[in-house]
């Protein structure tokens, strides 16, 4: 059964045992920490007057509840030692450590002659939220503006919401939002972004700021800036001979006679390097490339 239905449940039985039980206060307790359940004034003073007062706390089952501490004239009784502390000076409970099984309806009792006076209070439970940490989903920059979708994000906590806002020292509303998610679009020549995260639930708040503008600063998810090529200082030389083809066919004429007809070209060539992890890359050659080119005769 949960937690609403047990208060409603209660507050039935409190007007069928005629027990004043209508006013219930809520108390904020954070996880790992201690939690003080104090009694208003007036049952301060009605305490000291009948001199008897019970802390106790409901239970999964309705019909039973959990006594946690007795009061009688002075003497007290902690049925949880090491768990809750009682304070004479204001009759308070202290949780020392509050944990999640913790979040129950607790009542202060007293008890009178004919009667007794009952304070309720709910305690809920929630464990506190860690630093927020913003996240680049997308991005896109094109005709002079930087598009961006951001996303805030907590580790740890309870119930958390999210909301963006500027920096105390800008007044832009470029970042003004609630929600996790985050679009917007700027001027990329801008360094820096005034924008900050905040992330909180009842009982805590973090707050991250943006340290940089997406557009002009790599970031994650980001394509990384491209290195230029690396000229290959390696010479490659290639021999091309062209040769006339005439009628009848005749061997090439040696060089120095007035119409050879075989030509020798020699050329050098610069080609591209390998990467540096290639097996090849440390042990490179010169390269001699033979080519024969054949020219008819017109």
């Amino acid at each position: 059964m949960g937690y609403s239905a047990l208060f409603w449940l209660f507050i039935s039985s409190c007007w069928v045992w005629g027990i004043g039980c209508r006013t219930v206060e809520t108390v904020l307790g954070t996880l790992g920490k201690a939690t003080v359940l104090g009694v208003p004034s007036e049952f301060q003073n009605l305490t000291q007057r009948s001199g008897t007062a019970t802390w106790k706390r409901s239970m999964e089952n309705p019909l039973s509840k959990e006594y946690l501490f007795t009061y009688n004239n002075g003497n007290y009784t902690n049925y949880k030692p090491g768990e809750i502390l009682f304070h004479l000076s204001n009759f308070s409970l202290e949780i020392l450590s509050t944990q999640r099984q913790d979040q129950q309806l607790y009542e202060y009792s007293i008890t009178m002659e004919a009667h007794e006076r009952n304070w309720q209070i709910q305690l809920e439970v929630y464990e506190p939220v860690s630093d927020p940490s913003i996240h680049i989903l997308d991005w896109m920059l094109a005709n002079d503006s930087c598009t961006v979708t951001l996303n805030c994000t907590v580790a740890q906590g309870d119930n958390v919401s999210y909301s963006w806002a500027s920096s105390e020292a800008s007044t832009s509303p470029l970042c003004t939002h609630n929600g996790s998610l985050l679009l917007l679009s700027y001027d990329p020549t801008n360094s820096i972004l005034p924008c900050t995260c905040t992330a909180s639930n009842p009982v805590s708040s973090r707050t991250t700021a943006l340290r940089s503008s997406i557009c002009s600063t790599e970031q994650q998810g980001q394509p990384r800036e491209q290195s230029p090529p690396t000229e290959d200082s390696t010479v490659h030389t290639i021999y091309s001979q062209v040769q006339r083809v005439e009628k009848p066919k005749s061997p090439c004429s040696p060089p120095g006679t007035d119409h050879p007809t075989c030509t020798t070209i020699y050329a050098a060539a610069t080609g591209a390097s390998l990467p540096p992890h290639s097996p090849q890359g440390a042990n490179m050659e010169p390269m001699t490339v033979y080519a024969s080119v054949m020219l008819p005769i017109s």
